[in-house]
């Protein structure tokens, strides 16, 4: 039997991400190459099903968290708001690339429906970076899942201090 992930949420999200960003490139390839339609319809649609697996996790993760600090709890919030628009992004990116990718008879349309396809891609590799960059800080800073005994060496800076603690070294 197959062991799963205690937490769950860090195993899945890497898949979406990946499948998001790749999926992208290949629907900017598809805008200029017809036979890249079907691959990146067929990426996106895999990234778009795992953002969705990725938020309910998350979601669930979230209220597992307990009680957080102020600036813990804004990060969750940005992160959690992130995802769920990566989540939306990613499902009407997918549409867009199945319905260039089915519209093969009519080039102009379906080039159209890919480039609008390609810049939803952008916008979703935005919000897929903005979701990492707070579920680091929130982990890595603040030390939101950390468990006792994990191995993590977290130093917990103050999110307002950290800044000016950084400038100081440099």
């Amino acid at each position: 039997m197959i062991p799963v992930p205690d937490p769950l949420h860090p195993a899945v999200v890497h898949f979406p991400v990946a499948l998001l960003l790749v999926g992208g490139l290949l629907a900017w390839m598809a805008v200029i190459w017809r036979r890249w339609a079907l691959p990146a319809a067929l990426i996106l649609s895999l990234g778009a099903a795992g953002a969705i697996v990725a938020v309910e996790t998350g979601e669930r993760e979230a209220d597992r968290a307990g009680e957080l600090s102020g600036a813990a709890a804004h990060l969750l919030d940005e992160h959690a708001e992130a995802g769920e628009t990566v989540r939306t992004l990613g499902v009407v990116t997918a549409g867009l690339a199945i319905f260039s990718a089915l519209l093969g008879r009519f080039l102009k349309v379906a080039k159209v429906v890919a480039l609008l396809c390609a810049v939803a891609s952008l916008a979703a590799g935005w919000q897929v970076a903005k979701a990492g960059h707070y579920g680091g800080q929130m982990v890595y800073h603040q030390g939101v899942g950390i468990r006792e005994g994990a191995g993590l060496n977290v130093k917990r800076v103050p999110a307002a201090s950290s800044r000016g603690a950084e400038a100081e070294h440099h």
